[in-house]
């Protein structure tokens, strides 16, 4: 069976297994998918699509009886090379479905800042940069739980892995042109590796954006905030409607001790301190105040700095610019904003990336130099140039 624009999805499990056994036999597989998460804590896979240079297919997942087994065993064939462009939710629906993770994986988003196309470019203008196809973005926002699904609706979601087989191709000539497979290595293991993908209840308050003065805040905080991951995931809502952020942050600054006090703020909903819920956000409240003094999470405080610093950082971002433009990366490859300051505190002592590896070739050495005095950055001929300091 030939699949190259079939604009039927496929409903049935064994037409899934034929389709899966033919891709299996390329040399790379193009996947995406198509998912609605607005009213849950899990998103919701509705559409699959896939692409060889044989095949192309669109997957209904939501169809009755329909085994995504083949799916995920195709996933799993180290044989094949999984291709996606921006991966990070589509391997998080496949991981939480399926207990796996793609591999090996390539994505064309990381690919393309190792390549000097910018930071997350977007798939349409990735086509456009690399192919000769144009994304007709006119069915973007649809809601995909919806069926049937009409002509153009799933002319657009084949094009998201047909035009994607061309823009992995001229990604990896670029790649092995340039000899940067190990750039993108290191980008790529952080999309396999399952705790990319699983978050720990206890680590729930960091996604929480809130400024805590006093420890016991703190402490409230995690508590609260990992009781509403875990009613979140168990209830499979969105953890905005288990409780607000807002609420969040009053309770741990009020720290109520009981259920007229829990009433009392302005953020919680009416009646939700007689609540079960309630009940567990006081418990949460109460482990927290329990905690000894000497015990409390320490404040995350940024450590004084050096007189200095940031005028060196500063150097350091236009020494960034420079070295990205030449090597025709994206910074976010080389180094973070945090990085840079820990590199202009401490040197060669700094524990980053950009000090090892590929990384060190190409800004880390040349960092150290400028830091210690050993090159400096003129302006001349209307631009900066780094020149090497002859008395160093």
């Amino acid at each position: 069976m030939i699949y190259e624009d079939l604009m039927e999805p496929i409903t049935t499990s064994s037409a899934l297994a034929e389709a899966c056994d033919a891709l299996a036999r390329a040399q790379f597989v193009t996947v995406d998918t198509e998912f609605i998460r607005e009213t849950t804590f899990w998103p919701e896979l509705c559409l699959i699509q896939m692409a060889s240079d044989e095949h192309a297919v669109l997957v209904d997942p939501l169809a009755e009886g329909m085994d995504l087994a083949p799916f995920f065993a195709l996933m799993a064939d180290t044989a094949v090379v999984k291709v996606f462009h921006a991966a990070r939710q589509d391997v998080e629906i496949i991981y939480k479905l399926g207990n796996i993770i793609p591999a090996p994986l390539f994505d064309t988003q990381v690919a393309a800042m190792v390549c000097g196309f910018g930071e997350a470019i977007a798939y349409d203008q990735l086509v456009a940069r690399t192919t000769e196809g144009r994304i007709d973005k006119t069915s973007r926002f649809t809601d995909w739980r919806a069926r049937p699904l009409s002509p153009s609706q799933l002319q657009y979601a084949l094009a998201d892995v047909t035009y994607l087989r061309d823009a992995y191709r001229y990604l990896t000539a670029m790649i092995d042109r340039q000899d940067r497979r190990e750039w993108l290595d290191g980008e790529m293991a952080i999309l396999t590796a399952p705790e990319t993908y699983d978050l720990h209840p206890d680590l729930a308050y960091t996604r929480v954006k809130m400024r805590v003065k006093k420890p016991i805040e703190l402490a409230v905080l995690k508590e609260v905030a990992a009781w509403r991951e875990r009613e979140a995931r168990l209830k499979n809502l969105p953890r905005g409607r288990v409780l607000k952020d807002d609420a969040l942050q009053e309770i741990a600054q009020q720290q109520p001790r009981t259920e007229e006090a829990l009433g009392r703020l302005r953020t919680i909903p009416r009646g939700y301190e007689r609540s079960s819920a309630g009940r567990e956000i006081l418990a949460g409240v109460q482990r927290a105040l329990a905690i000894p003094k000497a015990e409390l999470p320490a404040l995350p405080r940024p450590p004084a700095l050096p007189e200095g610093t940031g005028a060196a950082v500063e150097f350091l971002k236009v020494l960034l610019k420079i070295v990205t433009e030449e090597e025709g990366v994206a910074a976010k490859i080389l180094v973070s904003g945090d990085d840079l300051e820990k590199l202009a505190v401490h040197g060669e002592a700094a524990q980053i990336e950009a000090l090892s590896g590929w990384r060190r070739e190409i800004f880390g050495k040349r960092a150290l130099e400028l830091l210690s005095g050993q090159s400096a950055l003129v302006y001349r001929n209307r631009k900066v140039e780094i020149v090497p300091m002859p008395d160093a």
